[in-house]
């Protein structure tokens, strides 16, 4: 490892808040650029479709930018750098039904909490209408949600994150599921929540065996992807709802699913690729 291309950093307290200042600067210079654009040209561009993704690639990259500069070169003398390789055809056969078990049982559990209520019921309804206001243009639904988010939210919670605790000294588990937390925690309502925590962990999982940052943005896009094409045509993210048939289904499917593609990904699929 003393000889890789890849920057051995460390992720700690303190790469948390550059990360946070860099996310705020990108937000600061989005918002300056919109009141300069509105006292000059009399438009407000937060309506705009192209402006919503801008703002999201501008706060990503000034957080991840930020992160580089002021913490990966000066203690590594490198610069941030992923491994973006591709890995055999095997590999796709078992991370892509591991990753559908896991949405499956995500779908299950989130089912479980209230939508309903004094407090989740406003909360649901604040959520809903802010998730139909995003959703109202499927081609920009598509483009931020499986194209850009993958990217940029991979490289964050399990290239920076997750890969700078297990170079500190976290073990992986650990590691994986502390990134895999505050993946959850940053989106902010209870529902995604449980999904994001479970989903981090099947894409952490995947990275460290891997070491490719590729396979979890592919299976964060396909995850994507499916919960924007069920929002798309049957207006609910469900796919019990979907298919017409139980959650209880969806939830023995799930299991099946996930226990066989664990098992042969971790037990019969021994290839543990390495940086170089």
């Amino acid at each position: 490892m003393e000889n890789s291309k890849y920057p051995k950093f460390t992720f700690t307290w303190f790469g948390g808040v550059v990360l946070l200042g860099g996310l705020f600067v990108g937000t600061m210079l989005i918002s300056f650029f919109n009141v300069f654009w509105m006292f000059t040209f009399k438009e407000n561009l937060q309506y705009k479709d192209w402006f919503f993704m801008a703002s999201n690639a501008i706060g990503f990259l000034t957080a991840i930018a930020f992160f580089d500069f002021f913490i990966v070169r000066p203690t590594t003398k490198k610069k941030l750098n992923f491994n973006f390789s591709p890995t055999n055809f095997y590999t796709y056969l078992l991370i892509f039904p591991l990753m559908i078990g896991m949405m499956f049982i995500a779908e299950f559990i989130a089912a479980q909490i209230p939508t309903t209520g004094p407090f989740f019921g406003k909360y649901y309804e604040f959520f809903s209408d802010l998730m139909n206001q995003l959703t109202d243009d499927p081609v920009v639904m598509i483009i931020t949600a499986v194209i850009m988010a993958p990217i940029f939210e991979e490289i964050i919670f399990r290239g920076i994150i997750q890969k700078g605790l297990m170079n500190k000294g976290v073990e992986p588990w650990k590691a994986i599921l502390f990134s895999s937390i505050i993946f959850g925690v940053v989106h902010a309502n209870p529902w995604q929540f449980v999904g994001a925590v479970l989903l981090g962990c099947v894409l952490g999982l995947v990275y460290y065996k891997t070491k490719s940052l590729l396979l979890p943005m592919l299976l964060h896009g396909f995850n994507n992807l499916c919960s924007s094409l069920l929002i798309t045509y049957t207006k609910n993210e469900s796919f019990a709802e979907a298919f017409k048939v139980s959650e209880w289904i969806i939830l023995a499917i799930g299991i099946v699913l996930f226990s066989l593609f664990y098992y042969l990904f971790m037990k019969k699929y021994k290839v543990h690729y390495s940086e170089i």
